[in-house]
């Protein structure tokens, strides 16, 4: 293989690692304007989930708002700790599958706190730091998930259907 094959294969794989990373720290930059704060995603949300499971009423409401909103923090940070972490073992086969999650939740918790601190500055968000805290719970609960079936696997205990 020439050099430059060579080259242009390594920038794929490098791109192929990266890029969703880098899609899903802008599907956050997105989610982080004013624009989706509470006050706007409360009427639309409401609309679906009333769809979906009939009227409900506006203290209740509060509740199932405030909790499909966290449910997204946990679980879209945790997606974006796996995006790291497939990154992060794709480019660094040398480190162990610990190492790459230890770097996983590391960018996971840079990202949400720049996200919250960004937020502190709009008149519609908050940063709050238990936010942070939740996006490193979902991300730790997600990569913790990944470690526990690779070692499984290595033990046995979990090998592949015939």
């Amino acid at each position: 293989m020439s050099n430059n094959s060579e080259t242009r294969t390594q920038m794929r794989a490098l791109l192929n690692a990266w890029i969703p990373v880098a899609i899903a720290i802008g599907v956050i930059v997105l989610e982080s304007t004013k624009f989706l704060g509470a006050d706007h995603t409360n009427g639309p949300l409401r609309m679906i989930y009333q769809a979906i499971f009939g009227p409900v009423s506006d203290l209740a409401w509060l509740e199932i708002h405030h909790v499909i909103r966290k449910t997204g923090h946990f679980l879209g940070y945790g997606t974006i700790g796996l995006l790291w972490l497939r990154a992060w073992h794709m480019t660094a086969p040398r480190l162990s599958w610990l190492a790459c999650s230890a770097l996983a939740l590391l960018g996971t918790a840079i990202i949400a706190g720049s996200d919250e601190f960004h937020q502190s500055f709009l008149p519609n968000r908050t940063g709050m730091f238990r936010d942070v805290v939740l996006d490193c719970i979902g991300a730790t609960v997600l990569l913790s998930l990944v470690l526990v079936w690779k070692w499984a696997r290595t033990q046995g205990n979990l090998s592949r259907p015939a």
